[in-house]
């Protein structure tokens, strides 16, 4: 790498051409580089989505998710297949491999369910496969002002769907909330007896009417002319006097009168509302789309009267925010490690020819983002924000040592390249060393590559540029800017030399107090409840308020608007969203739920503390009977982090199953930590069926007959305010009792007669959900654990399962958050050893021998130390973003060591293996020091910043960085030197005892 140095020196001007270009490069990228908030990544799942309105989840299960499930069981590349039928709605998880192409697998399945014969009642399936381009881009409500008639807010309702996808960029609009006008014609019994009119009469009320008929072309007073036949209801009153029979009119026999039909309700601060969901095409840019979609509310607001139209939430607003947040501390960080430098250097030069390599390799690193096709986003600024205190290391070790060097000797050009020289190999394999333990990142499979990948990525082209610019820009600038410079020369620390070969003689000293420190960290560590991301400092709260299944839809509401009063009412609370059943359009995205389910998004005000009100929400629930309530922290881009864990009972005999669940719910329940326990079977609804009897009647006509007089039936439209309105027949009967659904009549061949004499009522419990794993049913045990103690509940609940004695056939897994945990723990650490692996393998390239690295390696260990201390000392749960910091751990301390080793070998050809660690420890200190500094100082906003949800940069990754590097750089310049003498023992005693020999031999020369 030294040839690089030389050649920068022939070919100066090429060199500031070079740099140039790169700033440039650097800010167009930076400009042109699409701002996203994550980067592309495919979800290897597929949902499929029914919804069967008015069916029990029996049924659902039955006629629905079976069919399904044996239709799409042979899929290529499918993993496991999961399902969930519940009242109302059906629901099927298609997991694949990470090899599949998630866009042919969707595409497969689309055509496999267009295949399947469902129910007239179900709707047709949606089919969805999610990836992060489909992460909303907008959340906008629309609400009208109060007298606007049902017709015209459907007209409203069209023309803001209309606008919104117009807009340029935005992909699919999803509207929950909405209602369409309908007529409801209720039969009054009294009048439709007393005039002798049969209910059936009234379902032909409006054949014949509404005809739209040309009859030709004639000529009329001279002049060609179209004749035509006009027939048209265009308003209540007329509907209600349309004739039934003679002498008899709609309204005398029937109320006539105007409502709305809505699948689901939503509500926004207390009113209703429409919620449209707006995402982004996939080769949109998230900032522009979100920009796009601000103006056309406003627009609409101004040009449509009646409405108001809000954006809630703005994907893009979050992306331009967490953009510049990470910007903030990544200049933060470069301010940071200049202060230090200059503290350290104490030479305003040093100090500006060492921070050049900031922007140079940012610059590089933003135009290398762009060639790669990788996105700006949390992900990669992240991955800047954690290498901005790496970037200056290589220039910190290159202009030290020319600085010490200039102390020395008097100023030359080839004294600046003799000096780089001396650390290119050091520095070189650091830097390469760091690179490799990102790379491996992009051998992981599935969600976690898409992820990692980006970070690598930037954290690799980062370090890899400031390699670059130490090479060939630092030398450069040092023979300009140090040229007839002359500094008091500084020496090694006296002191400090005779502490290190006070260590080296006494090894079992320090090795003994660092094996001790070692295993009382990882005890630490070991007994450490690893918890769910912090959510105190969470912007958006997610409240659930579940009532049982039998619960009656009227009632659910009424409690839903109860609570709602005392979220809106408030004063830390910015806005509530409630939203309450199910929908086509949420189906689109795979959003069903129970009918029962009320559930909440609460925006808090800034500054809010989450967790203190999350439980004085949970405290509400002994005002709902039998409702419970439940609260997390949320994410509107990213969903939530949920603390759940759930054990799957599998087997082919149902009551095998329900028994095992019940004796696990038991186990489980006494485990501190659990806030509660349950199972899908615990659940359960009154299901009537009538069994008839075939000798006595045909079950299908008898269906039909029943469903006709139990559900709203369609009769026709009439044209009001220029809009189609549907009119829909009302049940003549409502039973409200086991005894009138008995008194229900039926016609047979045998007359007009009581259903139950014809069938048999039968009264069950039946559960109000089903799950099915590779098509066969099992029960689910759900424990919500502590968020903080999520791995230590996850721990005591394996254990306990495999603890319980188990009937044959029937076996337990265990899987939520807690097992999410740690597959993700066990893909880092799997990583973590590839990792090593190559360290290794690059530092026995560089040393050419296999006992120096293992001296070097011995700085990870140490970096645990301060890793588990930090942990401890700021109180910080470890979570999956403090593994990952861990991971980095290993690329950032072994380059100090490596610094070290490497002035060791180059005085190992003039010393002692002893005086040669004393000589480099003592010369190296201040550089190891200033590069330690100069990253946890680059990293200190990390700490004390906000980060954006979803970022893999965090609080706790800061800590386990700075505590590691913090102490594998103290314990480093003491340990290291005792590891590695000990690995050269031999050689360094022979030399010793040769020293002394010679000592002797030239003390009694002098005597003689």
């Amino acid at each position: 790498m030294s040839k690089l140095t030389e050649w920068s020196f022939r070919n100066k001007a090429a060199i500031i051409l070079i740099v140039i270009m790169s700033l440039v490069m650097g800010v167009i990228s930076y400009l042109r580089l699409p701002m996203e908030f994550l980067p592309a990544a495919d979800n290897p799942q597929v949902m499929i989505t029914a919804i069967g309105p008015g069916n029990d989840a029996k049924s659902m299960e039955q006629l629905v998710t079976n069919p399904l499930e044996e239709a799409v069981t042979f899929v290529k590349g499918r993993t496991d297949m999961l399902s969930t039928s519940g009242d109302g709605y059906a629901q099927i998880n298609l997991n694949f491999d990470s090899k599949t192409d998630m866009k042919e697998a969707k595409a497969e399945i689309e055509r496999i369910v267009d295949q399947v014969q469902l129910p007239a009642n179900v709707m047709k399936p949606f089919v969805v496969q999610f990836n992060t381009s489909m992460i909303p881009i907008a959340w906008v409500t629309l609400t009208f002002e109060e007298g606007i008639s049902e017709q015209k807010k459907e007209a409203k309702l069209k023309e803001v769907t209309a606008e919104l996808q117009k807009s340029e960029g935005a992909g699919q609009v999803s509207v929950t909330g909405k209602s369409s006008p309908t007529i409801t014609v209720t039969p009054l019994t009294e009048k439709l007896t007393e005039a002798a009119i049969p209910v059936q009469a009234l379902m032909g009320v409006l054949q014949g009417r509404g005809a739209s008929v040309a009859l030709g072309e004639r000529t009329i007073d001279g002049a060609a002319g179209n004749i035509n036949i006009y027939d048209h209801v265009t308003d209540l009153e007329t509907l209600r006097k349309l004739p039934i029979a003679a002498g008899v009119k709609l309204g005398d026999v029937a109320a006539v009168e105007l409502s709305k039909d809505q699948e689901s309700i939503s509500r926004m601060n207390g009113k209703d509302a429409i919620m449209f969901t707006v995402s982004k095409s996939a080769e949109a840019n998230a900032v522009t789309v979100g920009k796009g979609i601000e103006k056309t509310v406003e627009r609409l607001n101004e040009d449509v009267e009646g409405i108001d139209v809000s954006i809630i939430l703005s994907t893009s607003d979050s992306v331009v925010s967490s953009v510049n947040s990470m910007l903030r501390e990544v200049l933060l960080g470069a301010l940071f490690a200049t202060i230090v430098i200059l503290l350290f250097m104490r030479n305003l030069k040093a100090t500006i020819i060492t921070i050049v390599s900031i922007p140079l390799s940012l610059g590089i690193t933003l135009y290398l983002l762009q060639l790669s096709g990788v996105s700006l986003n949390i992900i990669t600024l992240g991955g800047v924000a954690v290498a901005v205190g790496r970037l200056v290391d290589d220039s910190i070790v290159v202009i030290e040592n020319i600085y010490r060097r200039l102390q020395k000797e008097d100023f030359s050009v080839r004294l600046i390249i003799d000096a780089t020289k001396e650390v290119a190999s050091a520095i070189t394999s650091s830097t390469l060393v760091t690179v490799a333990v990102f790379l491996p990142m992009g051998l992981l499979r599935g969600s976690l590559q898409a992820f990692l990948l980006p970070f690598a990525l930037t954290v690799a082209y980062s370090l890899l540029a400031s390699l670059l610019v130490a090479l060939t820009v630092v030398p450069l600038l040092s023979a300009v800017l140090l040229r007839n410079t002359k500094e008091k020369e500084h020496r090694g620390s006296p002191k400090f030399a005779a502490f290190i070969r006070w260590n080296l003689q006494h090894k079992y000293v320090p090795l003994l107090i660092a094996f001790l420190l070692f295993a009382g960290s990882i005890s630490a560590y070991m007994f450490m409840p690893k918890g769910a991301l912090d959510s105190s400092s969470a912007e958006n709260i997610n409240v659930s308020l579940q009532y049982p299944s039998e619960t009656p839809a009227d009632q659910v509401l009424e409690a839903g608007k109860k609570l709602e009063s005392y979220l809106t009412a408030d004063e830390n609370v910015e806005w509530v969203l409630m939203s309450l059943g199910n929908s086509a359009d949420a189906a689109q995205y795979g959003a069903v739920s129970s009918p029962t389910l009320v559930t909440y998004i609460i925006d808090l005000k800034e500054g809010v503390d989450a967790e203190q009100f999350m439980d004085d929400v949970k405290a509400q629930e002994d005002s709902y009977n039998e409702a419970t309530i439940t609260a997390n922290a949320t994410d509107l881009i990213m969903g939530g982090g949920s603390s759940q864990i759930y054990i799957d009972v599998t087997g082919d005999d149902p009551e095998q199953l329900s028994e095992t669940a019940d004796q696990l719910i038991t186990a489980i329940k006494p485990i501190e930590g659990v806030l509660r326990v349950e199972s899908n079977q615990e659940e359960k609804k009154p299901v009537y069926s009538f069994n008839v009897d075939p000798t006595l009647a045909k079950g299908q006509e008898v269906a039909i007959q029943l469903q006709s007089a139990l559900n709203p039936m369609p009769i026709g439209s009439i044209l009001m305010e220029n809009s189609d309105t549907p009119v829909v027949l009302l049940p003549i009967v409502n039973p409200d009792s086991e005894e009138e659904l008995k008194q229900l009549t039926v016609v047979t061949d045998a007359g007009i007669v009581p259903i139950s004499s014809v069938a048999e009522l039968v009264k069950t419990e039946e559960p109000s959900l089903y799950y099915h794993k590779e098509g066969k049913t099992y029960v689910r045990v759900t424990a919500n654990a502590e968020p903080s103690e999520l791995s230590v509940v996850g721990d005591e609940i394996t254990k306990v399962t495999k603890e319980l004695k188990l009937p044959e056939g029937v076996s337990l897994a265990v899987g939520g958050a807690s097992t999410d945990q740690s597959s993700d723990f066990a893909d880092l650490g799997l990583t973590a050893l590839i990792s090593i692996g190559i360290v290794y393998l690059i530092m026995v390239l560089t040393f050419k021998t296999l006992r120096a690295p293992l001296a070097i390696m011995i700085s990870l260990p140490l970096a645990a130390i301060g890793a588990v201390t930090g942990l401890l000392v700021s109180g910080v749960t470890p979570d999956f973003t403090a593994m990952f910091g861990a991971l980095m751990l290993i690329g950032i301390v072994v380059t100090n060591a490596i610094v070290l080793i490497d002035r060791v070998k180059q005085n190992e050809q003039t010393m002692p293996i002893r005086e040669a660690l004393i000589e480099a420890a003592a010369t190296r200190m201040r550089p190891i020091i200033m590069t330690a500094v100069a990253t946890v100082s680059a990293m200190l906003p990390l700490v004390f910043g906000s980060h954006e949800s979803g970022s893999i940069v965090s609080q706790s990754l800061a800590i386990v960085v700075i505590g590691g590097l913090t102490a594998a750089t103290l314990l480093t310049l003491i340990i290291v030197p005792c590891v590695y003498e000990l690995l050269f023992f031999r050689r360094s005693r022979k030399q010793r005892r040769a020293g002394a020999t010679a000592a002797t031999a030239e003390a009694a020369g002098s005597l003689a």
